[in-house]
């Protein structure tokens, strides 16, 4: 096939492009156009802007505006790339000879909080904050457009880790190298994240399988703690986990009071540290006739590790 990735020097796109380029020909859309093994050339925006790109077979639409976890991106940034980006590259494919699109939203789409035990595709989205909201922005317009005769995907991915991923992983694993406890050990709760190798598995499967168009959540098959994730964490470097299961009431005290002094822990962070965030993947193997992901959550997360 002839696909086109947009973001394709990003992480994701990388990754994919590894996984796709021995039977494919694929061609980049990015801000930043060097030179990539398994690209035939990457094109800018101008250069879309102009149609000056090759009729493909598929596109997968990676580019977008990542969640800012600090929050001192602008609103508005967010619905210009995550929104509008989104809707011109959608455009262009309805009116191209590509027969498949791949849309990366994300679960912060349907839900920042997961109510229940586990997040389906049937959940009505209430996203929160802009991130998520100009995901589903996205999501709305698509669907909105739907076309008959093609197929569309739109994926919906938990944390996404693998080799040469920056993000909260990374900030958990430098708090345990340094060998600080882990003060929060008394909450269990459970959270499912996404091997970057999974990902480009079920990528694959939508573009080579026939998978009716829809949204799909994407995570691995297994939930894992904070608690287990440090232990995974501590396995894959040789060190000893240090987990204190200090009282959660205290723990809650410490967050109320750590909100009015400014402290790294407050009660918005407790929840977000100790929250269920478990995500099904049940109607994404059903799609591709598959009981399993190829890779266990606590072996992709161990080959993500090693990688720091």
């Amino acid at each position: 096939m002839r696909i086109l990735i947009t973001g394709v020097h990003g992480f994701v796109g990388g990754n994919l492009v590894k996984a796709l380029k021995e039977d494919n020909e694929i061609y980049g859309l990015d801000i930043i156009a060097p030179e990539k093994d398994g690209v035939i050339k990457t094109y800018s925006w101008n250069e879309f802007e102009r149609r000056d790109i090759p009729e493909v077979d598929a596109v997968i639409h990676l580019a977008g505006k990542a969640h800012d976890t600090k929050n001192r991106s602008k609103a508005q940034v967010y619905f210009d790339v995550n929104t509008g980006l989104t809707q011109k590259i959608y455009d262009y494919f309805r009116n191209s000879y590509a027969k498949k699109f791949v849309f990366f939203s994300s679960v912060k789409a349907a839900a920042d909080q997961v109510a229940g035990d586990i997040l389906t595709e049937e959940v009505v989205p209430s996203p929160k904050g802009p991130y998520g909201e100009s995901k589903i922005k996205a999501e709305e317009y698509i669907l909105g457009k739907w076309p008959a005769d093609k197929s569309v995907y739109i994926l919906r991915p938990c944390m996404i880790h693998g080799p040469g991923n920056k993000g909260n992983l990374n900030l958990l694993y430098n708090v345990v190298k340094k060998g600080i406890p882990w003060p929060l050990g008394a909450f269990e709760n459970k959270r499912t994240f996404t091997s970057i190798d999974n990902l480009c598995y079920v990528v694959e499967g939508l573009l080579t399988k026939e998978v009716a168009s829809g949204i799909y959540h994407m995570a691995d098959d297994e939930a894992l703690s904070t608690n287990e994730l440090i232990a995974i964490i501590c396995e894959a470097t040789g060190q000893m986990a240090h987990i204190w299961h200090l009282n959660k009431k205290m723990m809650e005290m410490v967050a109320s009071v750590g909100g009015c002094l400014h402290l790294p822990l407050n009660k918005e962070r407790l929840a977000k540290l100790t929250e269920n965030y478990v995500v099904s993947n049940v109607k994404i193997k059903s799609a591709l006739g598959v009981d399993k992901m190829p890779v266990r959550a606590k072996d992709g997360l161990i080959k993500t590790i090693k990688s720091f």
